[in-house]
């Protein structure tokens, strides 16, 4: 009985006090690896705040510059709808 009470007394202070430092540190590994990896995928890292776009100060202040519009499409006759068929309602128990 003795023997049982420690063996699980040792158990349970790895579960407490070991395991949640080792999970940490392999995570913590697992994530500087996995940023090396996109880092030299991407040339980038991604824990760093995206380049600012160059502005244009072509533009005045409180004026919008749209760059790009798309084509507008031919409008479809709308199809007129004449609604469903009705359906009766019937409780059943």
């Amino acid at each position: 009985m003795v023997k049982f009470l420690l063996i699980f007394f040792v158990i349970s202070l790895v579960l407490r006090f070991v395991l949640p430092v080792l999970m940490r540190w392999l995570v913590v590994g697992f994530v500087k690896k996995q940023t090396r990896r996109y880092s030299q995928q991407f040339g980038a890292n991604p824990f760093e705040a995206p380049a600012e776009p160059p502005r244009n100060h072509s533009a005045g202040a409180g004026q919008v510059r749209v760059d790009y519009v798309p084509p507008k499409q031919q409008a479809k006759a709308a199809k007129h709808f004449e609604g469903g068929d009705y359906v009766d309602f019937e409780e059943v128990k």
